[in-house]
């Protein structure tokens, strides 16, 4: 339940993710329309509407045994009245607290049924919920989507409202509580006037949201949620005869809702303005801001193009001429945000230190004046097209979550009616010449943006706009043409669960052995024309000790900054031209080096990769460039709260001397980041990038005879050429602190305060690991676990709250996280404390039912957990960098199944909350003295550094 955010290319990079098929015959009572001719050729579809008006599309992937469901309804923050900011995102969340059918939490059932990528979002012109389900449990799906849309007005109370008034609060304490967090809201004031539906946020104001009564959102449901204003979309396991049927079955009998106009707004023509404000930020950062062409329209497609030559990647022009060259931005940026009546085109740039943000905005102007002027090159748009396809390729594998082919159809089809706009979208990307683009950029991008200068300072409030009363909301009677049909399901009988599963697969693992000898695994995958590969090596943040620290994940970060003949700019041009993707980086035991390959151009990315891998130049103008960007990035961590934590706990847990006593980031210190040398960078690559110890990890559409010969081609010569690191991999056991204690680091002025506790519990090799893992589950694994309810379901005092372990070779760290309204922190420290007490000493033992619950998710999701062929690629790593066996997955499994709720309390003793490390993030104006009070241990007050302050 979240804001969606999607800074991309536009919806035709995330919407081209889709690949159609269908066929069926309707029912009596439903309409057709065919797909368009041509569908075949991307994304067969078929589409249907009942006559309630509930249009429904249908996609077949047979690949996994999994269905998503995707509903989107016609409405966002755009049309909320005057007075009632905020109203389509709670509203959202209501929707998550049960129906009238089915009484507590949504997400229960779909937890016992393993439903994955599942959530919902609210945005300007749209609110969606989806979930991914075994092909066994659609008809769950479809009654409870059914059940909170035609029946949920008899759940939502005073209590219910004020809770998910509370949750959403914290939501946007949470955002606001970032660095540079404030400021789409600034922008999106001044880019759009008051009476123009974009000018308020998403997330509301808090007045309004006070305002909010029972009636007035009961209101918005009856207005906005008839099926008359819904696309469902099918995608997956599935065929539109069987669509019909169920869809019919369990949404016929919903009346529509009445028949609204809908606003008429559009793009703004404006003068050009600028803004500067101050925040508790590391550097200036400035925003740029255009009100564009509408989705849908060709120019939007244009303008994406545009913003990819401009800033879209590293050998874009504002990188290569702030970055590179003249060395003023350590990360710049351009984007569009496609929406319904009018789009957002971003330019960013994160100012270097000691850089006045002036000489930044003036290479902005005359960058952008000079292509708006000339145009693209040839080979600039060439490159721009190229990523476009290869972007597609990679998008028809998923069906859905967040971009996935269900998120296609469904946008395409609210926003214009058709729901294969995407093809119409790829033809004018593919079709795109310079002057179409030059053309649409000089049309958009001239007179009338908006630019935001956020500078380092104290945090400036900003301040609620006033608040009218809104109209009454009177609401015209429904269209006559729209009429119900009988059903026979029975309600009254509660969420039909499903009596089986789909099996766990798992593609079978091929293992050869190159030349140089490294081990190749291979996992075949030929849903796309993609090959991917992770060469897995050694090392990572713990071989650091001894070194400087951040030195691993500095060198594996420089791997792709040129190689071989090619320099950074050079080799960034070549990846892109491939349709590649490649990139390289460390985590606390080991590095890898990845790319993914289009099929058709396999031999020459992997020459590229080979190059990446075997021949960084390390040139000292990129480790000088890189260096800086570095050290703003540390700067940013230290000004998240999130990040703060993550920086000081690690020391803490495991005392200074110790591989892992470094910041979770990996990315070091500003001292030692500062004497980073050229040498440094390549004794490090000599000595842990080598082929004599490392795995090389294939997934995807070839074969061992095919692939074999290509790889020793480009790496079977590949010999090391420094000796084997002694004693590597070995991490020293630690004790656990005698007592627990509290450090408190200062965030003045913050609106939240975000807590951590650690402790170190086994290492990820323990023989009980997966049994410790499951007992976490059941205190902060989940939507619905312990933590979560607590503090935001029964308390909302945070919008989340967890706990987690990071995988290790030595001991991992155990964390439970929860980032919390400011005047709530001691009783939420206290409620964390209280409920990981009573769940360890056995006072509040894991029950049968949430053991129960834990298997059924943990289970019943395998078979939708490998839809992709990353995540194969991902497990894969963990069997490869754990030592564990090929079938790993298949025993991980046997064992959760047998777990006992036994088993699973012995598990969570392996915790001891009188040994507990907390760090508190936030303004201790507020904090300091009623965590005092608590008395759980000493308290230090430290820095973001974790070195103690001077009071």
């Amino acid at each position: 339940m979240r804001i969606a955010r999607r800074p991309l290319a536009a919806a035709v990079v995330l919407a081209i993710s889709a690949t159609f098929g269908g066929a069926g015959l309707a029912p009596a009572q439903a309409a057709d329309r065919a797909a368009p001719a041509g569908s075949e050729e991307l994304i067969p579809y078929e589409e249907f509407t009942l006559p309630n008006g509930l249009r429904v599309v249908v996609h077949t992937d047979r690949k996994a045994p999994i269905v998503a469901v995707n509903i989107w309804y016609h409405v966002g923050s755009k049309d909320e009245p005057a007075g009632r900011s905020g109203f389509a995102h709670l509203f959202e969340h209501l929707m998550f607290n049960g129906s009238e059918n089915h009484r507590g939490e949504y997400f229960e059932p779909f937890e016992l049924v393993g439903a994955t990528d599942m959530n919902g979002t609210t945005w300007l012109d749209r609110t969606n919920y989806f979930q991914n389900v075994p092909t066994t449990a659609l008809d769950l799906a479809l009654w409870m989507e059914s059940d909170r849309m035609g029946h949920l007005l008899g759940a939502i109370d005073q209590k219910v409202l004020d809770e998910q008034r509370g949750v959403v609060q914290n939501e946007k304490r949470q955002g606001e509580n970032q660095p540079y967090g404030q400021a789409d809201d600034l922008i999106y004031r001044a880019l759009y006037p008051k009476d123009h539906p974009y000018h308020h946020s998403t997330i509301g104001s808090m007045n309004d949201l006070n305002a909010a009564s029972l009636e007035d959102v009961k209101q918005w449901f009856r207005a906005w949620y008839g099926p008359n204003n819904a696309v469902l979309v099918l995608a997956g396991d599935i065929d539109v005869a069987t669509a019909k049927e169920k869809v019919t079955r369990y949404f016929g009998d919903i009346p529509a809702g009445p028949g609204l106009d809908r606003i008429k707004a559009g793009p703004v023509k404006r003068a050009t303005t600028r803004e500067t404000m101050e925040d508790k930020v590391p550097q200036a950062r400035i925003y740029r801001a255009w009100s564009v062409e509408r989705y849908g329209r060709p120019d939007l497609e244009r303008l994406q193009l545009l913003a990819q030559v401009l800033g879209g990647s590293k050998s874009s022009r504002l990188d290569r001429r702030l970055v590179f060259e003249d060395k003023l931005a350590d990360k710049v940026s351009a984007y569009v945000l496609p929406f319904e009546l009018a789009s957002t085109f971003y330019v960013t740039a994160d100012v270097r230190q000691g850089v006045d943000p002036a000489q930044v905005e003036k290479v902005l102007d005359e960058e952008i004046a000079r292509l708006l002027a000339e145009g693209p090159t040839a080979a600039e748009l060439q490159q721009a097209q190229a990523m476009v396809k290869a972007s597609v390729v990679r998008g028809v594998e998923r069906i859905g979550g967040f971009g996935g082919k269900a998120d296609a159809l469904a946008e395409c089809a609210v926003y214009t009616g058709n729901p294969g706009c995407f093809r119409d979208s790829l033809e004018v990307f593919s079709s795109a010449t310079v002057e179409d683009v030059r053309k649409a950029g000089r049309t958009w991008l001239g007179e009338g943006s908006h630019t935001l200068v956020v500078e380092p300072g104290e945090r400036q409030v900003l301040a609620e706009e006033p608040s009218p009363t809104p109209a009454p909301f009177n609401l015209p009677k429904p269209d006559r043409k729209y009429r119900t049909v009988r059903t026979d399901v029975d309600r009254s009988k509660g969420v039909p669960m499903p009596e089986r599963f789909p099996d766990l697969k798992f593609p079978a693992l091929e293992r050869a052995t190159l030349g140089n000898g490294t081990q190749v695994v291979l996992a075949r995958r030929d849903a796309v024309p993609v090959v991917q590969f992770s060469y897995e090596f050694k090392g990572g943040f713990a071989a650091d000790h001894g070194r400087k620290l951040g030195t691993s994940s500095f060198t594996m970060s420089m791997l792709d900054e040129g190689a071989g003949d090619l320099d950074a700019i050079g080799f960034a041009n070549r990846v892109e031209s491939l349709g590649a993707s490649v990139g390289a980086g460390a985590s606390l035991d080991g590095g890898n080096a990845y790319l993914s390959a289009l099929k058709e151009n396999l031999d020459e990315s992997l020459a590229l990769f080979a190059d990446m891998v075997r021949r960084p130049r390390f040139e000292q103008k990129e480790i000088d460039r890189v260096r800086a960007t570095w050290l703003a990035g540390i700067a940013q961590e230290k000004a998240r709260p999130n990040g703060a934590a993550q920086r000081v706990l690690p020391p803490l847990l495991y005392g200074k001397d110790h591989p892992y006593a470094i910041p979770f980031s990996g990315s070091g210190t500003e001292a030692s980041i500062t004497s980073l040398t050229r040498e440094d960078l390549q004794a490090f690559h000599a000595q842990w990038v080598r082929p004599d110890d490392a795995t090389l990890i294939v997934v995807g559409d070839t074969t061992l005879e095919e692939i074999m010969p290509l790889l020793e081609r480009h790496f079977g010569d590949w010999k090391a050429v420094a000796p084997a690191p002694a004693g590597a991999g070995e991490i020293p056991q630690v004790e656990r602190p005698r007592a627990s204690a509290v450090y408190l680091i200062d965030q003045p002025g913050a609106v939240q305060a975000t807590i951590l506790a650690g402790q170190v519990v086994p290492s990820t090799r323990d023989p009980d690991a997966i049994v410790f893992d499951f007992s976490n589950s059941v205190l902060g694994g989940e939507f619905s676990s312990r933590l979560n309810m607590n503090l935001r379901e029964d308390k909302h005092w945070a919008y989340g709250a967890y706990s987690f372990t990071a995988p290790a070779l030595g001991q991992r760290p155990w964390m439970a996280f929860a980032p919390v309204q400011i005047d709530k922190t001691a009783e939420a420290l206290a409620e964390l404390d209280r409920e990981i007490r009573e769940y360890v000493a056995g006072h509040k033992p894991p029950t049968g039912a949430e053991v129960a619950k834990i298997q059924a998710t943990e289970i019943r999701s395998l078979p939708g957990a490998y839809e992709t062929g990353r995540a194969v690629l991902g497990t894969i790593g963990g069997i490869v960098r754990y030592g564990r066996p090929d079938d790993w997955v298949f025993q991980r499994k046997a064992r959760i199944e047998a777990l006992t709720v036994e088993q699973v309390q012995q598990a969570a003793s392996a915790l001891d909350p009188d040994r507990l490390v907390w760090v508190v993030v936030g303004d201790l104006k507020q904090v300091e003295q009623p965590v005092r009070s608590l008395d759980l241990g000493p308290v230090h007050v430290i820095d973001a550094d974790g070195r103690p302050v001077k009071r």
